[in-house]
């Protein structure tokens, strides 16, 4: 095996930055399948099946490197973090994307719609603030905007839920979207959790 000639700290940056432009690109596709109104979602779905498997593999290289590197870019722990937290973003997008799929959903409301831009506009977010970690800079007004998305992203599951059981509709339906929700809102949480790391570890290094 060839010797690489890009230090290990910009080998981690890198691949972090890989997993951020996988995430937007799920976070993408998911929006894309919700705004569909052919209810063909099988395709999306399977693109969203082949940028989750692509996330879990970058995540294992990470780790494997972390096992090897004697120098790192910040602490050993906050990187294995990071990628997990990541990974779990694409993961918690599979999941939403494939239980609409599972249960068989015809039509797609506007909650559901509302959650999937507020994850692409987080994913962004998250992939400008990853590209810059090696030199950050306007990184503070966009964590800040991450914590905004995220209260957007509360409302929405707060209002879809309290429309849910207030229209009371058969139980299966209602089933079926709360686990939805509560998938979308998840991968909500999830971005706003690795802006969070991000932070912490922006603190420890200035």
């Amino acid at each position: 095996m060839g010797l690489s000639l890009l230090p290990k700290e910009e080998q981690y940056f890198d691949l972090f930055t890989q997993m951020t432009l996988y995430i937007s690109s799920a976070a993408r596709e998911l929006k894309e399948m919700l705004a569909d109104k052919h209810g063909d979602y099988g395709e999306y779905a399977q693109r969203i099946k082949g940028l989750e498997h692509a996330c879990d593999e970058l995540t294992h290289t990470i780790s494997t490197r972390l096992n090897k590197s004697f120098i790192t870019p910040f602490d050993r722990e906050d990187i294995y973090m990071m990628s997990t937290a990541l990974d779990d973003i694409v993961d918690l997008i599979d999941d939403a994307a494939r239980a609409i799929i599972i249960f068989d959903v015809k039509e797609i409301n506007e909650y559901a719609r509302d959650f999937a831009n507020v994850i692409e506009r987080m994913a962004e977010q998250l992939k400008e603030i990853v590209s810059t970690l090696k030199r950050p800079r306007n990184i503070t007004q966009r964590l800040v905007e991450i914590h905004r998305l995220e209260n957007e992203g509360d409302d929405i599951y707060h209002a879809a839920i309290a429309e849910l059981f207030h229209d009371a509709q058969d139980a299966l339906t209602v089933i079926k979207w709360k686990e939805i929700y509560e998938k979308l809102e998840a991968a909500v949480d999830r971005c706003e959790n690795v802006a969070n790391i991000i932070e912490s570890v922006i603190i420890k290094h200035t």
